[in-house]
């Protein structure tokens, strides 16, 4: 027995060795190959390559990107290498040779380009984990497609029949997260429990349990490894992120064959919406074939929801930031608020027409997307050579732009650090065109707009009708992982509002 354990033993080191040897090898191989790649193009293509710098084989500037992500800096980063290059400029980063662009019309040519120019290729990290079918990775034909199969659920029409079950999933996560604590709460991870559970309920159609429980803790993985170095290391994120997708990707596909057959046998009484999933299958090409295969329906699933997970928690943490230093914002925002309150019933479900009547709290929540971009970085890949701004973009560069540095812009946004809401009321000055892109714009603008302003709307109306809280730590700071985490969570300490009776049961 002992000499079959030693021979175990000595085969899993071989393994091991092998294995590290293999990963060794291919590592060696990028850092020889990588520089060889851009030598022969900075050859190839003389003085017109942008200006910058390349740095380091392979890691390039991704570090010093990401720590200016985990500090907060972005804008600094990026700010101090315009003023050193201009608005065109080069860099490596994630692996990949990269062209950095910067101002509205940058924004216009990224999101309204060719699909033959640019490709929507992300950074690997994010492709691998994402999946290569998801609609961000998608162009032409197979994007149109595929967003036409999203925008069939998530256009207002179909969304706002599912406001009360929105307003239902928030109340009952007050009544069991928020009211009654006497202790201090933390506030993000709580509002992202609520959002995974919003976006469980409308794009899975799965109720509260434990399926739901098992899914939250892989997503998490996969969002902390969204951006990173794509090195599969046992104790890098990027592999956690990985193993995490490959755990998620079969409990998808069991639900996928449930709705399927779910739908074979008429179990969804005709509603081709009763979730996001349902409604992707029932959509048919004209010959009756289903118009996106499984891949597509998986990857883009789990698109829609890291994006929608994240972005509005993001948001809503930040409103509640705002709403506990700013009494003037808080205090036209609870006016707005009671008058709907009032008109309605004891735990009357909110509607869709209440929403419209939120005017100055999406004006608030938009000011807020505009000074704290949940999602700061977008990608392309250049699909051929591309003259842009008088200089060469060659083929299979990256092309990045920030949507926090028009966003910050100065001659864009008068006093662009100074929080205004009526930026965006109905008659004041509108900034140019791709010059305000939280949402992205043109036909890459984000599916998911309306979504977001339903969960962000119901949220905030229930908080300043039900809670008034305040900050344990006023200048608590936060960090980009990629998206913005704050380090104690953002500590608050809530009452019930002594006119409000909470009578709602879960």
């Amino acid at each position: 027995m002992s000499y079959i354990h030693i021979y175990k033993g000595f085969l899993f080191e071989c393994f091991v060795f092998l294995t590290m040897g293999l990963m060794i090898f291919t590592l060696l191989l990028v850092l020889i190959l990588i520089p060889l790649f851009i030598f022969f193009q900075h050859k190839k293509y003389n003085d017109q390559l942008p200006p910058g710098s390349l740095g380091p084989p392979f890691i390039g500037q991704s570090l010093s990107l990401l720590k200016a992500l985990k500090t907060d800096r972005i804008e600094k980063w990026f700010q101090e290498r315009i003023t050193n290059h201009g608005p065109v400029w080069k860099a490596s980063l994630f692996g990949y040779p990269t062209v950095v662009l910067h101002g509205p019309t940058a924004n216009k040519f990224i999101y309204t380009c060719d699909g033959s120019l640019l490709s929507n290729t992300q950074p690997p990290s994010v492709s691998k984990i994402l999946g290569s079918k998801n609609i961000m990775e998608l162009s032409g034909n197979d994007h149109k497609r595929v967003r036409v199969a999203l925008v069939s659920f998530l256009k207002p029409e179909v969304l706002k029949q599912y406001v009360a079950k929105v307003d239902e999933e928030i109340r009952h996560h007050l009544q069991t997260n928020w009211h009654g604590k006497h202790e201090a709460l933390q506030v993000q991870p709580l509002i992202k429990t609520l959002t995974f559970n919003i976006i469980c309920s409308l794009l899975f159609g799965i109720e509260r349990g434990p399926r739901r429980e098992k899914f939250l803790p892989l997503f998490k993985d996969m969002m902390a490894g969204l951006l990173s170095i794509p090195i599969t290391l046992p104790f890098t994120r990027y592999k956690r992120a990985i193993t995490a997708r490959m755990k998620l990707v079969p409990m998808l596909l069991h639900l996928l064959h449930e709705k399927r057959d779910g739908l074979m046998e008429k179990t969804q009484q005709g509603n081709p919406h009763k979730d996001l999933i349902t409604s992707m299958l029932s959509i048919r090409n004209d010959d009756g074939s289903t118009m996106m295969s499984e891949e597509e329906i998986i990857d883009s699933i789990i698109a829609v929801m890291m994006a929608g997970y994240d972005t509005t928690s993001v948001l809503l943490t930040f409103l509640v930031r705002l709403l506990a230093n700013d009494k003037s914002i808080y205090s036209n925002i609870v006016r707005e608020q009671q008058e709907i309150a009032t008109i309605k019933a004891s735990n009357e479900a909110l509607r869709w027409e209440d929403l419209t009547k939120m005017r100055y709290t999406w004006r608030v929540a938009t000011e807020m997307m505009r000074i704290n971009t949940p999602v700061p970085l977008s990608f392309r890949r250049a699909k051929q050579d591309i003259e842009y701004g008088g200089f060469i973009i060659p083929k299979g560069w990256q092309v990045l732009l920030s949507a926090s540095m028009t966003h910050m812009d100065h001659s864009l946004f008068p006093n662009p650090t100074m929080f205004d809401p009526t930026r965006f009321e109905k008659h004041a000055p509108s900034p140019p065109p791709f010059s305000y892109v939280a949402f992205g714009g043109g036909p890459r603008m984000c599916p998911g707009i309306e979504l977001a302003r339903m969960e962000t709307l119901a949220m905030i109306h229930r908080l300043v009708t039900t809670f008034t809280w305040e900050l344990l730590e006023k200048d608590e700071s936060f960090k980009r992982v990629p998206m913005p985490e704050f380090d104690q969570g953002l500590l608050v300490r809530v009452k019930p509002l002594k006119q409000t009776v909470l009578s709602y049961e879960a």
